[in-house]
């Protein structure tokens, strides 16, 4: 049988209907919005009359007589007053107004959903914050939450972003497995993805969980307040250091929070090691200390990734060399060794002599090597030395040269580092996503905070020898010449460049033969292991290494030096004009 079609007054009802309800509720809202006024009059109205029923009827009865003869009397002076009648209704009005206005709703406690939060986080930390012999447990299943929780906040999506917790005497605070077991916790149950640092109060055996803000990427390359001997390796929290720089973001100046990495003859943590995963920003980071040590001193930059990254560098003043093969790698660093060597020697005649140390030997240099696990593994092909056997002089002795070494490394190459470079870089830095043991087995401690899986590049944690541990976000310094660059990174960066090298100094030390001055660049990419050339016959050794020296070196680790004040071959940097 075949179905008939509805008729026309059911199969468009439906459509009607709804336009009707849509009109309906259009001219609700029209006119709730033409009789505001009123409605807010006509509800402190009636809030003025409550209040003045509930006043009566508080009135003793013996006092009610009195009370209407002086109502009374009033309005009838306000009667007889010119005006008074209109004055006084608009001061009622007045009035109706104030009180019947809209007041914001002022939230006293957690809602439902807040509640049932705060329970479930109870109840998780029952097991491992209470034992079967306590006779009055703070924490037991189906118990008093908040007795134990306080100073708790939620953020708009219903999550905690403060929790103060107060745990039992007999918890194992002092041990870190334990501790990490309450934090996973916490982090678990208190939503990931953010970034949480776990305050604890041993004294008073107290919690406090905080979220912690983001720090700003806004940051670029720039010209720091500092003075010469200091480097800013980043910016972190407000709460962490105690110094701040005036730095230019891009939304205007303001004062930053900054991580200061102090060195020369006095610096306790002289070298440093940056250790990242692929594009967590170790050469940006290269590439800011440079910049920074630049207008005081010398750089060295050794690439061993072949990348290029350091290109912008090639030919500046103050740039000695740019070397991205192996050849060019290990001639500048045995250059850099008999430079330290120079260096020590001359600094301690003149000590033995009573004289200031030479204007030479003071000028920082800055030994920046990235990726020296690359150079390692050409060098064990080609059967010639590592590179970082090398950075021996100038890691053990560079302090008293004024030598710094700067190494960046990525974490599935950290096997590869010497345990020279690992003994003497005492500053750290991870840049990019890690766990927390790989952190705390570069640092030597773990974070204090729960690192995120997502993070912008230059942001890690940074620890200056045995001090804390804290969150860095390195200034934005990218390639100028890479594509990905935005033109305002770019011209931050190249307004920072120094001038190119002149003709005639650049010929000076092609003439000479020296590796700095050269302004070499390899061509990126591996480079074929050259035939060691010949040398020439070197002159006698030292006699007494240790004596010449005096007490700059141990007698033990004590290199190899020659009689002279530098290398035959390999004379000492141009120090840059200016």
């Amino acid at each position: 049988m075949a179905r008939r079609p509805l008729p026309r007054i059911l199969s468009s009802g439906s459509v009607q209907l709804a336009r009707s309800r849509e009109i309906a509720r259009t001219a609700a809202d029209s006119a709730t919005d033409v009789l505001h006024p009123l409605i807010t009059v006509s509800r402190g109205l009636r809030k003025l009359a409550a209040t003045a029923r509930a006043k009566w009827a508080a009135t003793p009865k013996e006092r009610r007589g009195p009370t209407l003869f002086l109502v009374a009397a009033c309005i009838l002076v306000v009667a007889l007053v010119p005006y008074g009648p209109l004055l006084a209704l608009v001061v009622l009005m007045g009035a109706a107004a104030w009180l019947g206005r809209e007041r914001p709703v002022v939230k006293t406690g957690p809602d439902d959903a807040e509640i049932a939060r705060l329970k479930g986080l109870y109840e998780a930390l029952v097991p491992y914050l209470s034992l079967p012999e306590d006779p009055e447990p703070l924490f037991a299943h189906g118990g008093d939450w908040a007795a134990v929780f306080g100073d708790y906040a939620f953020d708009e999506d219903g999550r905690l972003t403060r929790l103060r917790i107060s745990y039992p005497p007999y918890f194992t605070d002092g041990e870190p497995a334990a501790r990490a077991r309450i934090e996973q916790l916490l982090h678990a149950k208190s939503g990931r993805g953010r970034e949480y640092l776990f305050d604890w109060d041993e004294e008073g055996n107290r919690l406090t969980l905080r979220v912690l803000p983001a720090l700003p990427t806004t940051i670029a390359a720039q010209r720091f307040v500092t003075v010469p001997g200091e480097t800013v390796l980043g910016f972190t929290d407000a709460d962490a250091v105690q110094r701040t720089v005036p730095v230019r973001a891009s939304d205007g100046t303001e004062d930053a929070p900054a991580v200061v990495w102090r060195t020369g003859p006095r610096s306790t943590e002289p070298h440093l090691l940056a250790v990242g995963q692929p594009g967590g920003g170790t050469s940006s980071l290269l590439r800011s200390i440079a910049l920074q040590a630049l207008p005081h001193g010398d750089v060295l930059v050794i690439e061993g990734s072949g990348t290029g990254e350091y290109a912008c560098l090639v030919g500046r003043d103050g740039v000695l060399a740019v070397e991205c093969g192996l050849a060019g790698a290990l001639a500048s660093l045995e250059w850099a060794a008999h430079e330290t060597e120079r260096r020590l020697i001359a600094a301690n005649r003149a000590r033995q002599a009573g004289q200031p140390t030479p204007e030479d030997t003071r000028r920082p240099l800055w030994i920046l090597l990235d990726r020296p696990s690359v150079l390692g593994h050409l060098a064990a092909a080609g059967g010639r030395p590592d590179p970082q056997d090398l950075l021996q002089v100038p890691l053990r002795h560079g302090r008293a040269a004024s030598v710094t070494v700067v190494v960046a490394e990525q974490f599935d190459s950290l096997d590869s580092l010497s345990e020279t470079v690992r003994t003497h870089t005492r500053a750290r830095i991870v840049l990019g996503p890690a766990a927390p043991d790989r952190i705390a087995a570069v640092l030597g401690a773990p974070p204090h905070t729960t690192p995120v899986p997502d993070v912008p590049p230059g942001r890690g944690y940074a620890r200056l020898g045995a001090g804390p541990v804290l969150r860095l976000q390195v200034p934005a310094t990218p390639d100028p010449y890479d594509d990905a660059t935005s033109e305002a990174h770019r011209r931050a960066v190249l307004e920072l460049l120094p001038e190119r090298r002149t003709a005639s100094v650049a010929a000076v030390g092609t003439a000479s033969g020296s590796v700095p001055g050269s302004a070499s660049a390899s061509a990126p990419g591996p480079v074929a292991p050259e035939p060691e050339p010949e040398r020439e016959r070197e002159p006698e050794l030292a006699a007494d290494p240790a004596r010449e020296l005096g007490q700059d070196l141990d007698t033990d680790t004590a290199p190899t030096f020659r009689k002279e004040p530098g290398p035959a071959t390999l004379p000492s940097p141009v120090p840059a004009e200016g």
